[in-house]
C-alpha cells in the first residue's frame, strides 16, 4: 500500500480484505490497551506485597493512568492532523509499549505511577487516533463492516483480562502482565508501518495551547473527583473540591472556546443531529456499561463468595456474545435501521441489565453465563450502532475533532459508571445496615444503573428514521416497511445463519 499522504478531499475506498486488515490492526492495539487495565486490577494485591505498601494505596496505579488519559485525549485529533494519523498511531503504540516495559521494571509504587503516566499518554492517542485512521481510510458504505471487525478484539480485551491476570499472578511473576504487551506492541508498529496508509489534514489548525491547558485541568479534576467518589480515595471534601475545580475549569474553557474557530474540544459538533444523539444516548448507556466491570466481579466474589478464578470464568461470557454478534450486525443494521436499533435494542439491553439484579448464589452457573452471553450479544449491536452513526454526517475535515470529542466523553461516562454504581452499592449497604455488601445490595446497584440506561432509548427516538442509511445500505422502502416485518426478517436470517454454522 502506498505511503503517500492521502488528501481528505477524496477519501479512498478499499478492497474488503484491506479494510478488514486495517480494522484488525487497529483493533489489536485497542485490545492490548483494554486488556492491560483489567489484568492490572487483578494483580494489585500481589504488587502491593512486592512494594511493601498497603493494597489500598495501589489504586493510584489505576487512577494515574486514567488521569493522564483524560489530560491528553483532547490533543489527539490535533496531533493526528499535524503529524499524520499513521505516524501518531504508531508513536502511540510505541509509547504504550515503552510504558509497559517501565511498569515491569518498577521497584516502587512511585516508579510504577510514573510508568503508568507514560502508558496513559500512549493510550490517550491510541484509541481516538486508531478510530480516526479507520474513519479516514474507508468510505461511508464500508464503515459498518469495518466497525464490526474493529470491535472484535477491542470488546474481548477488557473481559479476558481478569482470568488472564489471575493465571499470571498465580503461576508467574506479576511483571509478566506488562511484558506480554511488548510483542503485541512491536508487531503492531511493524504492521502499521507496512499496511496503514498515511492520512492528514492538508492545512492543519494550530494547536490551541490555552484550550488544551484548560480542558486538561478540567478533565483531570473531573476524573479525579469521579475516582475519589467511586473508589473512596480521600475524603468527601476532596471529591467536592475537585468537582468544584472541574466546574470552574469547564466554565473558563467554555468562555475561551467561544472565541476560537477550532477549539480543542469542539462543542459545535453537537449541532450535528446524528452526532449529538449518539453522544447523549450513548453516554447514558455507557454509564450503565461502565458499571458492569465493577459490579459483576464484586457481586460474584464478595456477594456470592466465589473465587477469583471462578468469577473470571463467568465474566468472560459477555465477550462470547459480543463476538457472536459480529457477523450479523451489518445485516441487522441494514434491515432494522440505526434508529430502531438504538431504540428497541437499547430497551432490550436495559431490560437484560435489570435482569442481572436477580442473580443469586443459588442460580446455576450455566444460567448466569447464558444471561451474560445474551447481554453481550445485544450490547454489541447497540454500541456498534452508537459508534457508527456518530460519524454519519460529520464532515471529513472535522473527523479529527469528532474522534477526540467522542472518545473523551466516552471515557468520562465509563468512569462515571464506576462512580455511580459504587455510590449506589455503598448507599444500599448503609441503608440496610449491612457490615458488607450482600446480594441484595448489588441488586439495588444494578437496578439504579438500569434506571439511568432506560433514558438512552428515549433520547434515540429523536433520531431521523433514515439516519445512517448511507452507512448501512438501508433503503427507503426498508424503512417504510413495518418494524414487525423487518424484525421478523432479521430473526429468520439469524436462524438460517446459526443453523448453517451448526450444520
Amino acid at each position: 500500500m502506498s505511503d503517500a499522504t492521502t488528501s481528505l478531499a477524496a477519501p479512498p475506498g478499499g478492497r474488503p480484505a484491506s479494510i478488514r486488515l486495517t480494522a484488525l490492526i487497529i483493533a489489536s492495539a485497542l485490545f492490548m490497551e483494554g486488556i492491560d487495565s483489567t489484568v492490572l486490577a487483578t494483580a494489585l494485591p500481589t504488587m502491593a506485597h512486592s512494594f511493601g505498601v498497603d493494597p489500598l494505596q495501589m489504586n493510584v496505579a489505576l487512577t494515574s493512568y486514567l488521569l493522564s488519559l483524560a489530560v491528553c485525549l483532547p490533543a489527539s485529533g490535533r496531533a493526528a492532523d499535524r503529524f499524520g494519523a499513521r505516524n501518531v498511531f504508531r508513536a502511540a503504540i510505541g509509547m504504550f509499549t515503552l510504558g509497559s516495559v517501565l511498569c515491569a521494571q518498577a521497584d516502587s509504587l512511585t516508579f510504577l505511577v510514573v510508568a503508568r503516566v507514560v502508558q496513559g499518554i500512549g493510550g490517550a492517542m491510541m484509541t481516538p487516533v486508531g478510530r480516526l485512521v479507520l474513519l479516514k481510510t474507508v468510505s461511508k458504505s464500508e464503515l459498518v463492516s469495518a466497525m464490526a471487525w474493529l470491535l472484535i478484539p477491542a470488546t474481548a480485551g477488557p473481559i479476558l483480562g481478569p482470568p488472564l491476570g489471575g493465571f499470571i499472578v498465580t503461576y508467574l511473576s506479576w511483571r509478566w502482565i506488562f511484558y506480554i504487551n511488548v510483542p503485541f506492541g512491536l508487531l503492531g508498529i511493524v504492521l502499521v508501518s507496512l499496511f496503514i496508509r498515511e492520512v492528514r489534514e492538508p492545512e492543519p489548525a494550530p494547536f490551541d495551547v490555552t484550550g488544551l491547558l484548560l480542558s486538561g485541568v478540567t478533565l483531570f479534576c473531573l476524573m479525579a473527583a469521579l475516582e475519589a467518589a467511586g473508589r473512596g480515595i480521600g475524603s468527601g471534601g476532596l471529591a467536592v473540591g475537585l468537582f468544584a475545580a472541574a466546574v470552574a475549569g469547564g466554565a473558563l474553557y467554555w468562555r475561551h472556546a467561544r472565541t476560537q474557530a477550532q477549539p480543542v474540544l469542539d462543542f459545535g459538533l453537537m449541532r450535528i443531529p446524528t452526532f449529538r444523539i449518539s453522544v447523549l444516548s450513548g453516554s447514558l448507556s455507557r454509564i450503565a456499561v461502565g458499571a458492569v466491570p465493577f459490579l459483576l466481579p464484586m457481586m460474584l466474589q464478595v456477594g456470592f463468595g466465589d473465587s477469583a478464578a471462578r468469577s473470571g470464568g463467568i465474566t468472560f461470557a459477555g465477550s462470547i456474545g459480543a463476538l457472536f454478534m459480529r457477523p450479523f450486525a451489518p445485516r441487522l443494521l441494514r434491515r432494522i435501521g440505526f434508529r430502531n436499533t438504538l431504540i428497541w435494542v437499547g430497551l432490550a439491553s436495559t431490560a437484560l441489565l435489570a435482569t442481572s439484579a436477580a442473580f443469586r448464589p443459588s442460580w446455576p452457573v450455566p444460567a448466569i453465563f447464558g444471561v451474560l452471553v445474551v447481554i453481550g450479544f445485544v450490547q454489541s449491536l447497540q454500541f456498534m450502532g452508537y459508534n457508527t452513526i456518530a460519524y454519519a454526517d460529520v464532515p471529513r475535515a472535522r473527523m479529527s475533532a469528532a474522534t477526540s470529542f467522542y472518545t473523551t466523553i466516552q471515557q468520562l461516562c465509563l468512569t462515571l459508571g464506576i462512580g455511580v454504581s459504587a455510590a449506589a452499592l455503598a448507599a444500599s449497604v448503609a441503608l440496610n445496615g449491612h457490615a458488607r455488601a450482600m446480594p441484595g445490595d448489588f441488586s439495588a446497584a444494578y437496578l439504579f444503573v438500569a434506571c439511568v440506561a432506560i433514558f438512552a432509548p428515549l433520547v434515540a427516538t429523536r433520531l431521523d428514521p433514515m439516519a445512517g442509511a448511507e452507512l448501512s445500505g438501508q433503503t427507503a422502502a426498508a424503512v417504510q416497511a413495518p418494524l414487525r416485518m423487518r424484525v421478523g426478517a432479521s430473526l429468520r436470517l439469524l436462524r438460517r445463519r446459526v443453523a448453517g454454522r451448526i450444520g
